[in-house]
């Protein structure tokens, strides 16, 4: 179980919440009998959509990878179960797959393959589809196993423990009543912009502390649990563009929860001092770009200018982001040259700025000439 703090009930909703528009799946860990598989149900209640529960312990590897059935052609399909088939009718929901911890490892595999990729046999489940999967402690699960690292590495784990105060409401005026007082933080749409500035704060950290870029744990104990890579990295590019800035026990718990604790709090701490402008207001040239700004910081806002120009996809928006990329110098500012000018709209004219990055498009293949 990994060794992070447990959020408020308030919290956990707002993580759960962001993940599932954020289309990250969510590992959620608890001591048995303290209300998991309730609390999913409760929000699929309370948001209306339709929730399928698949048991892993109790489940075999077609049960997930499908059925194999032959054709009058002699051409086999993997048929779905009907767990898979009434989330494809009801347009998507949320998948709960419990007790990941115990389902053997070839259970185990399988359903990792719904839960990252969203195929059930031949069936594609909607979109809409929202993933948490929910595991015991190995040392409180009956035939339990530790997680192997890749499997851990592919969810968002948050610890789950019911509060007093939400349980004896719940006794008092219903459960799905009582979780939804405390289901209070509005969260952000997840705009271009708002993506743009999550991506500026990742990127920025990273190029300032590039070890902490992918940090596999040694450690057999640590590896079942939240680790910094390249994919729980994207995972958190994509879950912040959903939290409120000032939901500062959400984004802790959310990046805790995605790259462990030490890459986390580091972050979350880069982030709190950096102070970054929003690259919206820069690309439009509300916030002008502070030359005090340290060559991590200046390669984080011009990440984030550089994604909302591309973004919105216009001439004008791709010139007034070269306007920016001219102000930083050629070495801090060639990867947000190279990727403007690939995404160069059609009806978009050369600038001049482009000029002062010749040699490095040319050596990125970029330039004809």
């Amino acid at each position: 179980m990994p060794t992070t703090s447990t959020p408020t009930t308030s919290t956990l909703l707002t993580v759960l919440r962001a993940a599932g528009r954020a289309d990250v799946p969510v590992l959620l860990w608890g001591s048995p009998g303290t209300g998991k598989s309730a609390l999913i149900g409760t929000l699929g209640r309370l948001d209306g959509v339709h929730t399928a529960t698949v048991i892993g312990s109790l489940r075999e590897p077609s049960d997930l990878a499908g059925l194999p059935v032959v054709q009058e052609d002699g051409s086999v399909v993997l048929a779905p179960p009907r767990w898979a088939r009434d989330l494809a009718e009801a347009g998507g929901g949320y998948l709960f797959l419990d007790e990941l911890s115990t389902a053997p490892p070839a259970v185990q595999a399988a359903m990792l393959r719904v839960a990252m990729e969203k195929v059930v046999g031949d069936l594609v489940l909607p979109p809409a589809t929202r993933i948490v999967a929910a595991a015991n402690p190995a040392d409180l699960a009956a035939g339990g196993w530790e997680l192997e690292p890749p499997t851990a590495n592919r969810f968002l784990h948050l610890t789950h423990q019911p509060d007093l105060d939400t349980f004896a409401d719940g006794l008092t005026i219903g459960f799905d009543r009582a979780t939804e007082h405390r289901d209070d933080t509005r969260l952000r749409p997840g705009t271009n912009g708002d993506q743009a500035r999550a991506t500026a704060q990742v990127l920025g950290f990273l190029r300032a502390r590039p070890h902490r870029f992918d940090a596999c744990p040694t450690d057999p104990g640590q590896g079942g649990g939240a680790w910094p890579s390249p994919r729980t990295w994207h995972h958190l590019q994509r879950l912040l563009a959903f939290l409120p800035h000032e939901a500062e026990e959400a984004r802790r718990a959310a990046t805790v929860g995605l790259v462990g604790e030490a890459a986390g709090l580091e972050f979350l701490t880069w982030v709190r001092h950096s102070d970054l402008p929003d690259p919206s207001l820069v690309l439009d040239g509300v916030i002008a770009l502070d030359p005090a700004l340290r060559d991590d910081q200046r390669f984080a806002v011009l990440s984030g200018v550089t994604s909302v120009a591309v973004a919105r996809g216009t001439a004008q928006a791709w010139a007034a982001a070269w306007e920016v990329v001219r102000l930083v110098p050629v070495d801090v500012a060639a990867v947000a040259a190279r990727h403007l000018f690939a995404a160069r709209p059609p009806d978009a004219p050369v600038p001049e700025a482009i000029l002062d990055f010749e040699p490095v498009l040319s050596r990125a293949g970029l330039l004809a000439s």
